[in-house]
């Protein structure tokens, strides 16, 4: 526990000071700085096994080759590429996924959006943050470009995300896990006790800190003008010798070590320790400064009167590749995964290489007997030596060294070794790009393909989860520092954009497309349902797919509203048979039509016949006998015309039906139910003569005898 002589009181002062170090006095900073390099010694050797590791897996990685003088000078050593391809191979795949295109961040719109105002506010929210890192923040890709190649090797790495001031800009860096000293064992980043970030800083940029006032004055210490030995860590040292590196000597333009450490210091001496960020080197302990890690005095929660708790500030976001099983702090990578493997490997390809060497190159023992001038004998093609002996003499003092060639024992163990690795790292040859064999079906080409992407789609989520933080540590920023109005290329924004629930910011890659060619499937297969299934918005639909294309401006490529649904397929079919039922009831409506005719012309030929008959009989007969055949013509021709009568009525009642179906209808034909009108204007026209020839024949008379 500290004893100081002097304490500070929180208030906003406190938090919003750029540097509190005024406020104590040498003995309280020379304290605090004994304090905080302890904590970060402990720290750094509780992860000391660990670095080696680290620092073991990065030399397989980057293939740094050690002198070897076994079994001979400048033997075989070759560094086989087992942990460098599987890096390769999950930063093409995590590295394009996780960045996109230009859009790279989404917001969530809270609960059900009825009149659009949320996703409008959304849009604007995400296109301002993807903004942010894409445009303003030009280290932003590049920063996380290099941590997805750094976190397959090592197993982890750390971005720290913080508000630039002089820039005016939120800024995200990549901290590397071997320059962010935890405790091992520590849970969390958020919940660990401290977090020293070692940071190199040039006499300069020193010096326009002491400046700008935000570090203490420290330019006339002795230990700032002198020159600066960097430490090194003993591991450092063997690594170096065994490289053949040296460290070079102190001068001017070598950096200084400081330690940035992110700790809960008792400043106000209440017993319960706040969080501060105190920074001091690391060769000389010397404290530059000490400012608080929280906002304002509304992060302070206090219960009569006394602090609670401190809503204490976080940098840093873990992007980490698989949990390590023993709890720490620090996850493990391909590295450490495949470490022992890699060099097991590195180990049987130097000794087939090797044995191949001495199959080829073996030398022998020559009995005394042979005469040959002495020294070593070299050939080349097409060369031959004198010498003074026999050729049956040489045959026979000639011994060549009893060489194997290279074992084909250890080649099958080097396969089955490489096979295992790519299982582990998911870099097997359908995942790398190569055709497992011609005649492989489609569907077992894909089935290979989905299981092969099993391991990088779990460790895709992680990433995505880590990415996620950082948007919601960007988007906190945005509501603490933002200008309250800023035009941008979308509209305009301000601070009250982001005074909402953080949790809604999100990546705008999918976590469960672990590829583009996922997300183009996807895309084609709505697509289809959308061409296929009523309800869908085809303008939303078909703005995914250009999406999935990647193609740059969808919305002026493709602005159209969304058309009406196509009808329902039971409808259209019913419409179809009601149309062929109507067709049929016309033709059958035509067909009595012309029967009707036929038969009101055979009736009207009939009664004209009668009338002749009628006229001849009354002129050349006459009498009773006369009379009554009069009668009987009379009847038939009243029988005919009777029959006329009906056949008028019933072209009538046909002239009115088809008038009602004559009016305007929605599907091109008559109502429901009713035949729609005929095609063929001669039908009409013959019903309109069949019924004034039928009221006509109602005024044909029979001639009485004597007229």
């Amino acid at each position: 526990m500290l004893h100081l002589d002097n304490k500070l009181t929180l208030t906003n002062a406190v938090a919003e000071a750029p540097n509190l170090t005024s406020r104590f006095t040498e003995d309280d900073l020379a304290r605090i700085a004994k304090y905080c390099s302890d904590g970060y010694e402990r720290d750094e050797q509780s992860r000391s096994n660990w670095l080696n590791r680290m620092r073991a897996a990065m030399d397989l990685a980057l293939q740094i080759q050690q002198d070897k003088s076994f079994p001979w000078p400048n033997c075989s050593n070759i560094a086989f590429p087992l942990i460098t391809i599987a890096t390769m191979q999950f930063h093409s795949r995590s590295y394009p996924t996780l960045f996109s295109g230009p859009d790279i961040v989404k917001y969530r719109v809270p609960g059900v959006d009825k009149t659009g105002e949320l996703t409008s506010h959304a849009n604007l929210v995400a296109k301002y943050m993807s903004h942010q890192c894409m445009d303003l923040d030009e280290s932003f890709e590049e920063q996380h470009d290099r941590l997805l190649i750094n976190v397959p090797i090592v197993g982890c790495a750390f971005v720290k995300t913080q508000r630039n001031p002089a820039k005016g800009i939120n800024t995200s860096t990549l901290v590397q896990a071997q320059d962010l000293v935890i405790d091992y064992f520590a849970k969390s980043v958020d919940g660990a006790a401290r977090k020293t970030q070692l940071i190199p800083l040039y006499r300069n940029e020193v010096y326009e800190r002491c400046v700008a006032g935000t570090f203490r004055d420290v330019l006339d210490e002795p230990w700032y003008k002198n020159p600066y030995q960097t430490p090194s860590r003993p591991q450092d040292l063997e690594r170096d010798r065994a490289n053949g590196r040296t460290q070079p000597e102190p001068d001017d333009a070598t950096p200084i070590l400081f330690g940035e450490q992110h700790c809960w210091l008792d400043l106000d001496c209440d017993g319960y320790a706040e969080p501060y960020i105190v920074t001091f080197d690391i060769v000389h302990k010397q404290v530059v400064r000490i400012v608080a890690r929280w906002e304002s005095d509304t992060d302070v929660e206090r219960i009569r009167g006394r602090v609670l708790r401190i809503n204490a500030t976080e940098y840093y976001t873990k992007f980490g590749l698989i949990p390590a099983p023993d709890g720490s702090i620090y996850d493990i990578g391909f590295g450490v995964l495949l470490g022992p493997l890699n060099e097991s490997v590195n180990t049987i390809v130097n000794q087939l290489v090797d044995a191949g060497t001495m199959s080829v190159a073996a030398g022998g023992f020559l009995s005394r007997g042979v005469k040959i001038a002495g020294g070593s004998i070299t050939f080349q093609p097409f060369g031959w030596k004198r010498v003074d002996s026999t050729g049956d003499d040489l045959r026979k003092g000639i011994f060549p060294l009893p060489v194997r060639e290279p074992s084909a024992v250890l080649f099958n163990l080097l396969t089955l070794l490489i096979n295992y690795v790519q299982r582990i790292s998911g870099s097997t040859d359908v995942m790398a790009g190569e055709n497992p064999g011609q005649n492989t079906p489609a569907y077992n080409m894909n089935a290979m393909v989905e299981q092969g992407s099993k391991i990088y789609s779990a460790i895709f989520k992680r990433c995505w989860r880590s990415l996620r933080d950082e948007f919601r540590k960007l988007y906190i920023l945005n509501a603490r520092h933002m200008a309250p109005r800023v035009n941008f290329g979308e509209g305009v924004i301000g601070r009250e954009f982001f005074l909402e629930d953080p949790s809604y910011v999100v990546p705008a890659a999918d976590p469960n497309m672990a590829s583009e060619s996922m997300k183009l499937q996807q895309a084609v297969t709505l697509k289809q349902a959308a061409m296929t299934t009523p309800g869908y918005n085809k303008v939303a639909v078909e703005h995914n797919f250009l999406r999935a294309l990647r193609v740059d401006g969808v919305e002026l490529l493709f602005p159209g509203e969304a058309p009406p649904p196509p009808p329902d397929p039971k409808i259209v079919i019913e419409q179809m048979r009601d149309k062929r039922e109507m067709l049929r009831m016309r033709m059958e409506q035509d067909q009595f039509a012309i029967s009707l005719m036929e038969e009101h012309r055979l009736n009207t030929a009939k009664i004209l016949q009668l009338q002749a008959d009628a006229t001849k009989l009354m002129t050349e007969a006459g009498g009773a006998q006369a009379v009554q055949q009069l009668d009987i013509l009379k009847a038939a021709i009243d029988a005919y015309k009777a029959h006329n009568d009906s056949l008028a009525q019933r072209a009538e009642l046909l002239m009115k039906g088809r008038e009602t179906t004559s009016g305007p209808s929605t599907d091109g034909g008559g109502s429901q139910g009713m035949a729609p009108p005929s095609d063929d204007p001669g039908v009409q026209e013959a019903l309109d003569q069949l019924a004034g020839a039928a009221q006509g024949t109602m005024g044909l008379g029979l001639l009485q005898p004597g007229q």
